[in-house]
């Protein structure tokens, strides 16, 4: 590689498709909710999923004591997988991550009721999400049943990111936080220790409030697209 110059690790990825009219709607309507003012009676919160694979260690680490540098085996024992829900609340710095053994339709139902009822006294909270299959009213009806299902539902006003575009989702910025700091690169081995250490990451941020500032806007995003 150096002697032909060749640099492969020098890229970047941005994946935007052609800008059709779904894709431009989906955008405007998105970054139109970001450019609000915090309203405490329409909290906007952004939700999206994250897969974790559970890692054992297959020979104990060495380098434990006090002022040496941990050394894991570069092998390792695959423990099968799990999943995180993530919710953030942007102008806040409110966060809500939690760990599931899977990612059904019926597990969005219950991390979904379970965002409902942190925003009672709310008339409505402004969800951003992506459009995923199971991100749908019908996961909370086939879970909750019609009436609970609904009336769920109906607190939420919801807004899809476009097909391609879950990097408007602050989510994703919250789970990268939650991912370098509570995962960085240790090797989890099962569920229950993710649990503690997603309860432990959950109130340390929520402490902090760390404020996401999106700065990405209407009029910035016709310019880089060049759309009127």
């Amino acid at each position: 590689m150096q002697e032909h110059d060749i640099k492969p690790w020098r890229q970047k990825s941005w994946c935007v498709p052609d800008l059709d009219e779904e894709f431009v709607e989906r955008m405007e309507d998105v970054l139109k909710i970001y450019e609000k003012d915090y309203d405490e009676k329409r909290p906007v919160v952004c939700l999206d999923e994250k897969p974790i694979q559970l890692l054992g260690e297959v020979r104990p680490p060495s380098g434990i004591a006090p002022g040496e540098i941990r050394k894991v085996d570069f092998e390792y024992k695959r423990n099968g997988t799990c999943s995180v829900f993530c919710a953030v609340e942007p102008l806040v710095g409110k966060y809500v991550n939690k760990v599931s053994k899977r990612r059904t339709a019926g597990d969005f139902a219950k991390f979904l009721a379970s965002i409902e009822r942190r925003y009672l006294d709310a008339k409505k909270i402004v969800l951003i999400m992506d459009n995923l299959n199971t991100h749908k009213e019908k996961s909370v009806i086939d879970f909750y049943g019609k009436e609970e299902g609904k009336r769920i539902w109906k607190r939420l006003d919801v807004h899809y990111t476009p097909k391609h575009g879950s990097w408007l989702n602050q989510a994703e910025i919250a789970i990268n936080m939650y991912s370098r700091q509570c995962l960085d690169k240790s090797r989890i081995p099962d569920i229950e220790l993710l649990r503690k250490r997603t309860a432990a990451w959950n109130r340390v941020a929520n402490v902090k409030k760390v404020q996401i500032r999106w700065r990405f806007t209407r009029k910035k995003a016709r310019e880089k697209f060049g759309y009127t």
